[in-house]
């Protein structure tokens, strides 16, 4: 099967997630993506994560996260010759992608209206924290400074908890989603050449939103509510002997097969449970009520019997859970690629959540080494061995 992408190149500037983790999406769906990163030092995330002996090795496993099925370039956009190099490179592409702060690009001169003029059929993503105007623009901004200022802290959590980070580094992830998205959009427009502004801040309001309207129309400001869903009860996280275990009986057909199927019918006559609004108002109560029972037996095995029924559940599970379960393993979400260069040993790598045509789509190369792809790329240029190897003596790649 062609991939959708096939035969677009992707410039990647960027670094660490939120740029990496788009080029990451438009790769796997069969672009050609270029990372060009700084000589001697490249993309932040190579000396990011959890292994140490890799950080050093520039391989990090943040890096190693991202930015399978790339290829990896390094120049100097200080020097001249490394900017002019670079604006020749674009030429060839039909997408840029970079997250510098806004006015970075501007400085060094290969900005989105310089660019232009070399390549007017160019897409140019620019990501950043809060957008490229605004009394914000000029404000730093990490994942979770952006969790912090969406709201999305102050909703996390319960009352004694929150405002509480969520878990992964979802500011980053939504905003280089959304630019994927939005390239993806522009890359079927005609005549193709576009500027594309990504604000990570903008892009996680965009998801947020039930809270937000809740707030807009109904003037209920959002709180944080902990595992319970405030849309409907009994719809959480409840208590099993081993652990949590989350139920959404939303609708009442649902709510009369749990409690059925709990040997609890006694509690469907009771005023308080009567109708959806009253198990909402009461909904500790009868959370309590449901526990006495679920404390009884294993997650797995309440999760096995209420969706058999046809109540929605599922065990909470851990990360290595859940990689571990045949539903992930056997529908290729991971890929896998052997004594990789620069790491030494067999890896494993998420990829995405989308199948076409049934199959989930890969990249053929694990991540790059900085700079393992110069002489392929650059030759292509025009560059010979020799001009290559002075370029690197000289500092320009």
């Amino acid at each position: 099967m062609t991939k959708p992408l096939s035969g677009i190149r992707v410039l990647d500037l960027t670094n660490v997630l939120a740029g990496p983790f788009c080029c990451h999406q438009l790769a796997h769906l069969g672009a050609d993506v270029i990372k060009v990163e700084a000589p001697g030092r490249g993309d932040l995330a190579r000396q990011l994560g959890a292994d140490p002996d890799l950080s050093r090795g520039n391989m990090g496993v943040s890096f190693l996260a991202q930015n399978a099925g790339k290829k990896s370039v390094t120049i100097n956009l200080k020097s001249a010759r490394g900017k002019a190099l670079f604006r020749d490179l674009v030429k060839t592409a039909d997408v840029l992608v970079e997250n510098f702060r806004p006015g970075v690009m501007t400085r060094l001169g290969v900005d989105y209206e310089a660019l232009k003029d070399d390549n007017p059929n160019l897409i140019y993503c620019a990501i950043s924290g809060f957008g490229q105007d605004g009394p914000w623009v000029h404000r730093p901004a990490y994942d979770q400074i952006i969790q912090g200022a969406s709201g999305v802290m102050s909703i996390t959590g319960d009352n004694e908890s929150a405002p509480l980070r969520v878990g992964y580094p979802v500011a980053d992830t939504v905003g280089g989603m959304t630019a994927a998205f939005a390239i993806t959009a522009a890359l079927n427009a005609t005549p193709r050449g576009s500027f594309i502004d990504v604000s990570m801040l903008e892009s996680v309001l965009a998801t947020m939103g039930w809270v937000v309207s809740n707030y807009l129309i109904a003037g209920v400001e959002p709180a944080a509510n902990g595992n319970e869903n405030v849309t409907s009860a009994p719809s959480g996280a409840f208590q099993a002997a081993d652990g949590l275990i989350n139920i959404a009986a939303n609708k009442d057909e649902q709510w009369i097969l749990l409690s059925n199927h709990l040997g609890l019918t006694d509690l469907q006559s009771k005023p308080e449970y009567a109708t959806r609004e009253a198990r909402k108002a009461n909904r500790l109560d009868l959370k309590a009520e449901l526990e006495a029972v679920l404390m009884t037996r294993p997650a797995r095995d309440w999760a096995k019997e209420f969706n058999r029924i046809g109540v929605p559940a599922g065990a909470v599970l851990s990360v290595p859970e859940i990689l571990g379960m045949p539903q992930i393993a056997e529908r290729g979400f991971l890929s896998h690629f052997e004594n990789v260069p620069g790491v030494g040993r067999d890896i494993a790598l998420a990829t995405t959540g989308v199948k076409l045509d049934r199959k989930a789509p890969s990249v053929a190369t694990p991540p790059p080494e900085l700079g393992e792809h110069n002489h392929e790329v650059w030759s292509a240029l025009g560059l010979s061995a020799d001009d290559i190897e002075t370029l690197k003596e000289e500092g320009v790649l």
